[in-house]
């Protein structure tokens, strides 16, 4: 299991094996495969992603926090003082780098080495720091990494041909002179280098593990890595494993890729959910492609104390022991090496329990900090991971729910900056809905002369401002002039300089809050009309034959009485109108006074106007009778229609239209389901090409086939015109393309590919219900100000910009953020610190102008340990996954996952270089608040959008893009990397979860049931030797083999164990923005191979790196970089 081993090897990662192509996996919106229920897989609503078959980029998901690994087995005994693996969260470890006096802070970044140990003398030829007393002999220290080895050749069965990565022919017989230094390992991404240079010399004693194929050092995380104990003593691997050798040993080969002509042996790839169909039987024989099992042979290594940090030797700096190439190709373990000598027994696969889980790091921050409400009053704090639940106190600086950062200290010059590489962004979800135990933020109206503002860069009052000359003038905080407090809001200071009406007034105590605007911050120097909905409903042949178009009808009914209001209103403000359309459009007036709704069809699309102005939008409590009589109409009026052609741009340009004559901003709800290829404008052909994977074109795949959506987006943001888009396609239909508006106005697309009423009824209507429920700001406009030393230079979101300050969305609801990058313009200083204000101008759905207000402080540092050691890794993934995301549009996928990989091995190498304490370059040294940067990385890289297997759709792809670039922090850490539950340990009379586990197939147990959710999804997995009582209590059938796949929903039974399993659905479901597909999978049946997608810790199908393999690439990408 390593990544790329050779040098010289096959397909570059993101390649697709050789033996693989033929196989058609189903996509995520993909044809169906036959023989098999279409329903099983989730349209891509979900995110499935597509083919890898570990789960879809990870990156930013936070799983929920498990128990993660074993605690360190019996034999092991920790030294004094050293808390064993849990520890993650305290870190104030002693020889780090002292923590930053903020409180709150998140342990600092260095691990210290635990107190009592030693490091070893420097005269140790190995050059590897150990953290527990030295051990007494090279034998023992070969232990020591034993228990830590990355290699993977004994694995009990040979890995499946197809995942490694070259044709076995490829591996040339290493010569004697190789040296272990671990850099030709791994075979970096790009797959374009030569040999590895030897530089180490050979005899040295050997002392390591091989990571496979280089050692990870050990993650010295900076202290007690929390999250790395030393691995339990089962699988350790005993001293008989790495019997010294003289010369350089030769690499072990395992079995490696078929050529493209060879058979495959193995089971076929997984899918992703978007996949739409399920994968083909599988026919192949051969070992299981599961990662290998965790208990390795051989005796436990010695009890000597542990060694507390990431100790993963690495295989490079000593010269021994080379870690096998994993999959690489090559005979089986054990097997002489191409002629020469006999190369040393196989070593074991590194431990994953001794490498940073995201189970433990999560579990220790919901222990640490959640119990604690996070107080807003200090600069520059860290706040609690966004996995763990926990109170926020706004004391003058924006709660994380609106506002998350990727450093909470930023480097005072640009040269520190850049020589660092972390990217200093943050993202903003300015109308974030809150828990009810927290206060919304005040409404403040100062009047007619409007808020307080900075006479030069236009600031609004907020916290940080100076009051000066005894109140009666202010100094700004951004960019400080000196302003005239006006008259009526002058007020004395007290004795410290603070105003005496200090805490009366939310815009001097609270970080957010939100302004009544006067007309001169309104359209045209008027006050707004409350906005309208307009339902645009396709009755083409297949939205009818399918239910699709009753079903909406009927929902409308009764969703009606749920348009967003606001707070103390008797009903919404908001009126309503419908639309149907084919190839042509048909108008209805539903004024109140009528006895029967009125049809007016037009049928020049070439040139669209409103047929009607009057009665076309109308209140619903007025003509309630009239729109319920319409409704039932519909189905009927369209019931044997043989029209199959739609059109779309006019449609669009319709609603448009009609919130222009009616003077208001809007939104347009389109029900759409298939490519518009009739005869009108915004027509589109079918352009969709696999050929283009992996070429230079691949870009195109992603980017509109015509700038008339782009032109009409314009139009609509300049009306406030909204587009919400539901897509029920059964095949290609562009997204790329039909998406342009929807994207560029801030409004959702939902997907859900062959729609079928049993099973995807009941998520359509959540989405649906929540959609036109939640809580929108139309014709909105953001801004971000910030302190003279930095700038905003970059957004990513669904909006659009017409000049380079100046975000707008004709729509802005509670589940979007925008994600801005600051870049510096000038030095800052660690006494004053940084400021972000972010302004967001809009229309409440009542129709009142208003000025929402965030405001965020950060700290300044001249050290680079204190910017590593306030870093939010979260926030980071959900930055670099949305730069990535964006890339594709541009450059070639995989020089986007290059450059990934390259900027995240810049930011580790920096952190070694300049703030880790000296060790042996065989050690990979992580910053404390960073150790899960690679395992979130390698999620992204394996995402669907960056890495997709051959089922996965065109549409797909670009959905996800989407979708990803305006997800929040939560959002992107379960998409990343799913949460994992095991439903058969939960405790039925509690209300609490069971503790997840890390997504990996050897987590798994046959006797068990598990749930897996990403936010877009919920697959219930149910092990084939799970007892019969259980599988009665969850599905009401006797036996595994009676069970159901295709269902939608778990029945309603009257046990305490499915009652707890539906309430823990339940619960997900209210934490996510869209309504997930239940999937139920049986161990050994075709769905499996998607659900595998998702086991994002192992190795993917679509040549994905497990994640042990990449921390070893990664590891040996920094090491590149310092030599």
């Amino acid at each position: 299991m390593s990544v790329n081993q050779h040098t010289h090897a096959g397909p570059p990662y993101g390649q697709p094996q050789p033996g693989y192509q033929g196989y058609q996996q189903p996509a995520y919106g993909g044809q169906p495969l036959p023989g098999v229920p279409h329903a099983q897989y989730g349209a891509y609503n979900g995110p499935m992603p597509g083919y890898q078959q570990p789960v879809p980029p990870q990156g930013s998901v936070r799983a929920l926090p498990t128990s993660g690994a074993p605690p360190p087995a019996s034999g092991t005994s920790l030294p004094s003082g050293h808390q064993g693996y849990s520890q993650f969260g305290q870190g104030d470890v002693q020889n780090g780098i002292p923590t930053s006096t903020a409180p709150m802070q998140r342990p600092p970044a260095s691990q210290p080495f635990l107190p009592g140990s030693a490091p070893a003398p420097v005269s140790q030829p190995s050059t590897f720091q150990q953290y527990g007393p030295p051990p007494s002999s090279v034998q023992q220290l070969s232990n020591h990494m034993a228990g830590m080895t990355i290699g993977s050749t004994s694995i009990s069965a040979p890995p499946p041909a197809g995942l490694g990565y070259g044709p076995p022919t490829s591996v040339p017989p290493v010569s004697g002179s190789f040296s272990a230094t671990g850099s030709g390992l791994y075979t970096p991404y790009t797959a374009s280098q030569g040999p590895p240079p030897p530089s180490v010399p050979q005899g040295l004693p050997l002392a390591q593990p091989p990571f496979s194929g280089q050692p990870v050092p050990t993650q010295r995380l900076p202290t007690e890595v929390p999250g790395f104990a030393p691995p339990p003593s089962s699988t350790g691997i005993g001293p008989s494993s790495y019997p010294p050798s003289t010369g350089a040993p030769r690499l072990p080969l395992m079995p490696g890729p078929p050529l493209s002509g060879q058979t495959v042996a193995g089971p076929p790839m997984s899918q992703p959910n978007h996949v739409s169909s399920p994968p083909p039987p599988s026919t192949l024989s051969g070992p299981h492609p599961g990662p290998p099992m965790s208990g390795l042979h051989g005796p436990p290594p010695p009890t000597h104390p542990p060694q507390p940090g990431y100790q993963m030797q690495q295989n490079g700096s000593f010269g021994q022991v080379r870690g096998p190439q994993p999959n690489y190709g090559g005979a089986y373990p054990g097997t002489p090496n191409y002629g020469s000598q006999p190369g040393p027994p196989p070593p074991k696969r590194l431990d994953p329990d001794s490498i940073p889980s995201p189970i433990q790091v999560i579990e220790d921050d919901r222990s640490n900090r959640g119990s604690e409400p996070f107080v807003t009053g200090v600069r520059g704090q860290v706040p609690p991971l966004v996995t763990t639940n926990f109170l926020v106190k706004d004391q003058g600086n924006a709660s994380p729910r609106y506002i998350r950062c990727t450093s909470y200290n930023i480097p005072c010059t640009s040269d520190m900056a850049k020589q660092s590489q972390v990217p200093l962004a943050a993202v903003i979800k300015p109308l974030a809905t809150l828990p009810p135990e927290e206060t919304l933020p005040y409404l403040v109206d100062h009047g007619e002369s409007g808020p307080v503002r900075c006479n030069r860069c236009k600031a609004y009052m907020c916290p940080f401002m100076q009051f000066i000359e005894g109140g009666r003038r202010f100094q700004c905080c951004f960019c400080s002039c000196v302003t005239e407090v006006p008259a009526h809001y002058f007020q004395h200071l007290d004795h410290t300089g603070k105003r005496v009406d200090f805490y009366d007034r939310p815009e001097l105590s609270l970080g957010s809050y939100e302004f009544l605007a006067t007309v001169d911050y309104c359209k045209n120097n008027k006050f707004p009309s409350p906005p309208a909905f307009i339902f645009m409903i396709d009755v083409s042949y297949n939205a009818v034959k399918s239910g699709l178009v009753r079903l909406i009808c009927e929902e409308l009914k009764s969703i009606l009485d749920y348009l967003p209001r606001e707070g103390n209103m008797e009903e919404s403000a908001i009126r309503v109108g419908f639309v149907t359309y084919n190839k042509v459009l048909h108008f209805y007036n539903v004024k109140s006074s009528l006895a029967q709704p009125q049809m007016m069809v037009v049928s020049d699309v070439a040139d669209m106007f409103v047929p009607l102005l009057d009665g076309f939008l109308v209140n619903v409590n007025e003509s309630r009778t009239v729109i319920a009589s319409l409704l039932d109409q519909i189905p009927e009026m369209f019931a044997d229609t043989r029209e199959t052609e739609t059109v779309f741009g006019p449609v669009i340009q319709a609603g448009l239209e009609a919130l222009k004559a009616a003077e208001c901003a809007g939104k347009l709800f389109i029900f759409h389901t298939s490519l518009p290829i009739a005869e009108a404008p915004g027509k589109l052909k079918n352009r969709d090409d696999k050929k283009l994977i992996n070429t230079d074109k691949e870009k195109t795949l992603f980017q509109p086939q015509t700038s008339f959506y782009n032109n009409l987006a314009k139009d609509c943001v300049a009306q406030g015109c909204c587009v919400d888009l539901f897509l029920f396609p059964n095949q290609y239909l562009d997204v790329a393309t039909l998406g342009v508006v929807t994207y560029q106005t801030g409004g959702s697309i939902y997907k859900y590919a062959y729609f079928q009423l049993e099973t995807d009824q009941d998520r359509f209507l959540n989405d649906l219900r929540r959609d036109v429920q939640k809580e929108v700001g139309f014709d909105a406009v953001m801004r971000v100000r910030t302190s003279t030393g930095i700038r905003a230079t970059d957004f990513f979101g669904a909006f659009y910009m017409s000049n380079t300050t100046d975000v707008e969305m004709a729509g802005l609801d509670c589940d979007k953020t925008i994600t801005v990058e600051f870049k510096h313009d000038d030095k800052l200083s660690e006494d004053s610190g940084a400021l972000l204000q972010c302004a967001l101008l809009y229309t409440s759905c009542a129709g009142q102008r208003r000025l929402r207000i965030h405001n965020l402080s950060l700290n300044c540092c001249t050290q680079l340990a204190d910017l590593y050691r306030n870093c939010e890794t979260d926030t980071l993934i959900n930055y670099l996954a949305k730069y990535a995301y964006r890339g594709v549009l541009n450059s070639p996928v995989k020089a986007v996952r290059d450059s990934l990989i390259n900027q995240c091995a810049q930011i580790l190498a920096c952190y070694r270089k300049n703030c880790a304490s000296p060790s042996s370059a065989g050690q990979l040294i992580l910053p404390e608040c960073m150790k899960l940067l690679p395992v979130y990385l390698n999620c992204v890289l394996k995402s669907d959008v960056l890495q997709p297997g051959p089922e996965v759709t065109t549409d797909d792809r670009a959905y996800i893009r989407q979708l990803v670039t305006s997800m929040d922090v939560a959002e992107t850490n379960v998409f990343f990397y799913p949460r994992l539950l095991p439903l058969t340990k939960a405790d039925v009379d509690s209300d609490s979860l069971p503790a997840a586990i890390r997504n990996s197939e050897e987590r798994l147990s046959k006797g068990d049931i598990y749930l897996l959710e990403n936010g877009l999804n919920i697959f219930v997995w149910v092990g084939v030797n799970v007892q019969q009582g259980l599988i009665q209590n969850l599905f009401g059938v006797s036996s595994f083999s009676q069970i159901s796949n295709t269902l939608s929903t778990l029945p309603v039974l009257e046990n305490p164990f499915s009652k707890k399993v539906r309430s823990i659905i339940d619960m997900l479901h209210l934490q996510r923005s869209r309504y997930m597909k239940l999937i139920i999978v049986k161990q050994e049946d075709k769905l499996e191979m998607l659900f595998k997608h998702f086991l994002v810790e192992d190795k993917s199908l679509t040549g994905g790196a497990s994640y042990v393999d990449f921390l070893c690439h990664m590891h040996k990408e920094i090491r590149q970089l310092l030599s």
